[in-house]
């Protein structure tokens, strides 16, 4: 356990002073200025992924912008998902808005503070989101891997419930109006683009 904490803290250190996680800057306005698209599902076919029964509960397709990032190695969820995207669009795409918001993200959660509200904050609340990216393939693994805080992204795929043969199970919230705990989608993503 000790070898492998020092693994990550080294693997970390490095990443952080090759720049790798830079944030890219895109300048003020709207970059997405439509909200995700969800199409619920009636009874989705379970099939096996890394040892876990996936369920479909929902059809999924976003483009959002990459308000923050989290890479997880420890933990049971972090078996189906190693890395947190905390996804915004509409005024939460905007970057003369999030100057003004402190964004964080850390024990699979995401986090904001402000000491003014420069947009509403319902709209911070509901356009924005914590989104758990469960990669369908290494091609998608590799894709989210080079992701950066500050990027416009693109993603299909489904919104699930996990479970394991112990009992164990993770499911994804289906709406973007709740916060706290279990708001957070869990997403199996077949495809991830970086736009810009």
């Amino acid at each position: 356990m000790k070898k492998l904490l020092i693994i990550i803290f080294v693997v970390m250190l490095i990443r952080q002073l090759s720049g790798v996680n830079s944030p890219v800057v895109l300048g003020p306005g709207v970059k997405v200025a439509e909200p995700p698209v969800q199409t619920d599902l009636k009874q989705a076919e379970p099939f096996q992924h890394d040892g876990y029964q996936i369920t479909p509960l929902a059809e999924f397709k976003l483009t959002g912008k990459i308000l923050s990032r989290e890479n997880y190695y420890l933990g049971r969820e972090s078996e189906l998902s190693s890395i947190d995207l905390a996804l915004g669009w509409g005024p939460m795409s905007d970057e003369a808005v999030l100057d003004k918001i402190d964004i964080s993200q850390s024990g699979r959660w995401y986090r904001w503070r402000v000491k003014e509200f420069p947009i509403p904050r319902k709209d911070i609340e509901t356009q924005s989101a914590n989104m758990h990216m469960i990669p369908a393939n290494d091609l998608v693994e590799d894709m989210l891997d080079s992701a950066k805080q500050g990027q416009i992204i693109e993603l299909t795929g489904y919104l699930i419930r996990a479970e394991a043969e112990d009992g164990w199970n993770w499911q994804s919230s289906l709406t973007r109006n709740d916060t706290g705990a279990h708001a957070c989608e869990v997403v199996y993503v077949e495809s991830f683009q970086l736009i810009n």
